[in-house]
């Protein structure tokens, strides 16, 4: 029997077999959810060589228990990784996740910001901050389209292309879409 009073820091008590089996199940999750992205979007996912190869090798498997067993492998792999970098990018892939909806809400601020009092100046932060956008001009232009949406409350066309032009320079920002 282990007595917890040796350890100084919460870090030094080692793991439980089940908490190291949790840790391990969920890298094989990550490494299914990776498993389900398309080509482009896993080149855009941060990996060494060897996971890599590991996913190409899975493409490759037909049978139930060998996935299993290399999912198993992956996890392993996975350990080595930085999965916390590669988890968050994988969130930001998939639609239904927090960090999907945490940038999406970002956005709508942004958006809103733009097309609000101090225009002037969340533009020219924007474009500070965003210094590679080519069509400043487009830009520009739908940020008064939406201004003056908003002003005769009328639909919301505009407003809705600003947002996807806005949505589109983040994902190129983010690697997200080329």
């Amino acid at each position: 029997m282990t007595n917890f009073d040796q350890f100084e820091h919460e870090e030094d008590i080692p793991k439980s077999k089940t908490q190291i089996k949790r840790e391990m199940e969920a890298l094989q999750d990550l490494g299914k959810k990776l498993l389900g992205l398309s080509k482009n979007q896993l080149k855009k996912v941060d990996m060494s060589d060897t996971l890599r190869e590991a996913f190409v090798e899975a493409g490759r498997i037909k049978q139930n228990e060998a996935m299993r067993r290399h999912l198993q492998y992956i996890g392993k792999v996975m350990r080595t990784e930085d999965h916390e970098a590669i988890a968050h990018r994988v969130a930001l892939f998939d639609s239904t996740s927090a960090a999907y909806n945490k940038l999406f809400h970002q956005l709508e601020i942004k958006r809103d910001a733009l097309i609000g009092e101090n225009a002037k100046e969340e533009l020219s932060q924007y474009l500070e901050e965003n210094p590679n956008i080519e069509e400043i001009q487009l830009l520009r232009q739908l940020i008064r389209l939406s201004q003056k949406e908003a002003s005769q409350q009328a639909n919301t066309t505009n407003r809705k292309k600003l947002f996807r032009f806005l949505r589109e320079i983040e994902e190129k920002r983010l690697g997200l879409k080329e």
